[in-house]
């Protein structure tokens, strides 16, 4: 059954890193739902967070080839309830003066943010997992959604899995 996996990478920050795992990944015909890229803690790493949609097998298999690149430090499938995951979407949404106070209360109940007011237009910022994100841009959908773009999802392993870097060096 194919779902949507989360993988985080751990990699060395260098040239060429995401061109290779990117490469990897559509080399074999794998498709990425969602990437995000940031230098972790200690700035010569970074943390590569994929959204792919595969069988359990082909996950397994993406993992395997993942940690064979030589930039690669550590590879985690954060399966679901391991993990915590957050997004933040940010959408331009066209409101009339009939319609301010409820949209207004729209955003105050979904815990969102307004973050630009221009000519009847809301510039919004709501984050928290997937599925918040995308209830509130149904919610909102109908005063006219002008522009909607994610940040992709960002996940970290719950409890202390991954709690000091030292530790992830791949052993030869």
């Amino acid at each position: 059954m194919t779902i949507n996996h989360t993988i985080s990478v751990l990699v060395s920050n260098e040239v060429g890193v995401l061109s290779r795992i990117v490469d990897l990944f559509s080399g074999r015909g794998y498709n990425i739902e969602s990437l995000t890229v940031a230098p972790a803690l200690d700035s010569i790493y970074s943390r590569v967070t994929i959204v792919t949609p595969a069988d359990n097998d082909v996950i397994e298999q993406i993992c395997k080839q993942l940690n064979r690149l030589i930039p690669v430090i550590k590879v985690a499938n954060l399966s679901i309830g391991e993990a915590i995951e957050y997004e933040i979407g940010l959408l331009k949404v066209y409101v009339s003066d009939e319609n301010r106070a409820e949209f207004m209360n729209i955003v105050a109940q979904a815990g969102a943010t307004i973050m630009d007011v221009n000519d009847k237009t809301y510039t919004v910022k709501i984050d928290g997992d997937e599925k918040k994100v995308q209830t509130f841009a149904e919610l909102v959908r109908p005063y006219g959604i002008k522009e909607f773009v994610r940040s992709g999802k960002v996940a970290i392993t719950k409890g202390n899995q991954f709690s000091n870097i030292k530790n992830l060096i791949k052993q030869d």
